[in-house]
């Protein structure tokens, strides 16, 4: 089984606004449902896993049935942050999934991604046991310190990394179990990668695109309205 642990756990407290970032609405339709719908329509995932705010596990419920979400099977409740979100949302499918089984860690508020890029995150991780979309990046990039750089930074060795981050279920099984068991989650970014790269893991790339970004500002909402309207007026013609 192919299986995404959506993280629609957070509160959003950067973006603002009055309700957690991945429940504004654009053009009508919940950030959430936007990002569900990827998985939902693409022909390669089997069931779905939303990690959510618990006090908008009934709300993403009626947006299930509303949107027709099929797909989602399990709810779970989010925890304090990224890495207790997944947590909580792998402690869940131990019951439910094989160790062979691909899980897809991925951002409720990241709805650019496309299906190239979910079946090549699964294709690679099936492969290696995990994967990550990267690119390159398109920047320049220099060190920050404080209101200056003093340092360069060569494009060429750094790679910048979204979701969905892909697992077999047991990698990422025994990934946390150790974690916990060694005190490590709370020593790193909250992140699954970074995680891995603290406890020695190599991370297997997978395609990604420019496009593929977490929404974080209120600008990058605009992007995705005009995104989305792009879309529509493609396939209107």
């Amino acid at each position: 089984m192919n299986v995404p642990i959506i993280l629609a756990g957070g509160v959003g407290s950067r973006f603002g606004g009055d309700r957690p970032k991945q429940f504004m609405e654009v053009l009508g339709k919940p950030l959430i449902v936007y990002t569900i719908e990827l998985f939902q329509n693409h022909p390669e995932i089997d069931a779905i896993e939303v990690v959510c705010i618990e006090s908008h596990i009934g709300y993403l419920k009626e947006l299930i049935e509303e949107y027709g979400l099929t797909k989602v099977k399990w709810i779970a409740p989010g925890g304090k942050d990224f890495q207790h979100s997944v947590i909580n949302g792998v402690n869940n499918l131990k019951t439910e999934l094989e160790d062979d089984d691909i899980v897809l860690v991925h951002y409720g508020a990241s709805p650019f991604t496309t299906e190239d890029v979910i079946s090549d995150a699964i294709r690679v991780a099936r492969k290696y046991g995990n994967s990550s979309p990267a690119m390159p990046s398109l920047f320049l990039l220099g060190s920050n310190d404080g209101n200056k750089s003093t340092t360069w930074i060569d494009r060429d060795e750094v790679m910048i990394f979204n979701t969905p981050q892909c697992f077999k279920f047991k990698f990422i099984k025994d990934l946390y179990e150790e974690a916990i068991s060694k005190d490590l989650i709370s020593k790193v970014e909250p992140h699954t990668t970074t995680l891995m790269f603290l406890m020695g893991h190599e991370i297997y790339l997978s395609k990604s695109n420019q496009m593929n970004i977490k929404i974080t500002t209120k600008e990058d909402l605009d992007l995705f309205e005009g995104y989305v309207l792009m879309k529509r007026n493609r396939f209107d013609k």
